[in-house]
């Protein structure tokens, strides 16, 4: 299809014609935004090239934030969590500095691994799904999920002859994160599939993982040399962050449960 173009076209053919322009070109915030943009450029005297730079500018950013919001989704994430929204004076055990500086992916970038450990209630899956976000966000390919979940899913995949393909595409993230590690025991050969997942992305991509136990994983893993070859695998070269033993969440839970109480 081929627009006509000639000189002194009426507005509302102009409209028409950018309004098909736009479809064609797959260009839907322009398409969307034009008028909009169109009539403050003419209202603040911009010149054409600052109407063009602010067209595509527009376009530019939308298109970003859209594929921001694919990478979220396909990264599987439970719920929506992000750092402006955890409490870090609830916590003293968690820096702000510190989490924030692991907001710029800069150890994502070098591949380095990411443990967060601490009791149930003191943040530590809300950081890794918050710092997962961030990740996405800044382009990296993320995936969450419980370690339960992953190692059935490794079982399932070696019964039906997919392991191999199973493992390459968790091995392809840029950053896998693993939920609840060490709260459920798993046989010798969920724990040897989960080793070879740590194994391929060694090195090569990151792996973040929250769990309740301090590297004590003997329960997870009953073999104990298999247990510390995946504690050196998610410990080298890696950042560690306790989260500590006292439950903040159940500490505010209380905290509003008093209020009423003591207003009366």
């Amino acid at each position: 299809m081929t627009l006509p173009r000639q000189r002194g076209l009426t507005e509302q053919a102009a409209d028409a014609a950018i309004d098909t322009a736009c479809r064609m070109l797959r260009l839907p915030s322009i398409r969307n935004e034009f008028f909009d943009i169109a009539d403050r450029a003419m209202k603040d005297q911009v010149t054409y090239r600052g109407l063009l730079a602010e067209l595509l500018m527009t376009e530019c950013d939308d298109r970003s934030r859209r594929r921001s919001e694919r990478r979220i989704k396909a990264a599987g994430f439970p719920r929506e969590k992000s750092l402006r929204a955890f409490a870090f004076d609830a916590n003293p055990n968690i820096y702000a500095a510190t989490i924030h500086t692991l907001a710029s992916c800069e150890w994502i970038k070098k591949s380095q691994p990411l443990c967060l450990i601490g009791d149930s209630g003191t943040g530590k899956s809300h950081m890794l799904i918050a710092l997962g976000t961030e990740a996405a966000m800044k382009g990296y390919r993320v995936r969450y999920t419980l370690a339960t979940k992953l190692v059935n899913e490794l079982v399932e995949a070696a019964d039906e002859k997919q392991l191999n393909k199973t493992i390459a595409r968790y091995g392809r993230v840029d950053l896998l994160c693993i939920d609840e590690l060490g709260y459920m025991e798993l046989d010798r050969r969920g724990a040897e599939l989960l080793f070879q997942v740590l194994t391929e992305r060694e090195e090569k991509n990151s792996v973040a993982i929250a769990s309740n136990e301090s590297f004590g994983w003997t329960k997870t893993f009953t073999d104990p040399r298999l247990c510390a070859a995946i504690v050196d695998r998610l410990t080298f070269n890696g950042t560690i962050i306790e989260t500590g033993t006292d439950s903040y969440r159940l500490a505010r839970t209380r905290a509003r449960a008093e209020g009423p109480a003591k207003a009366s």
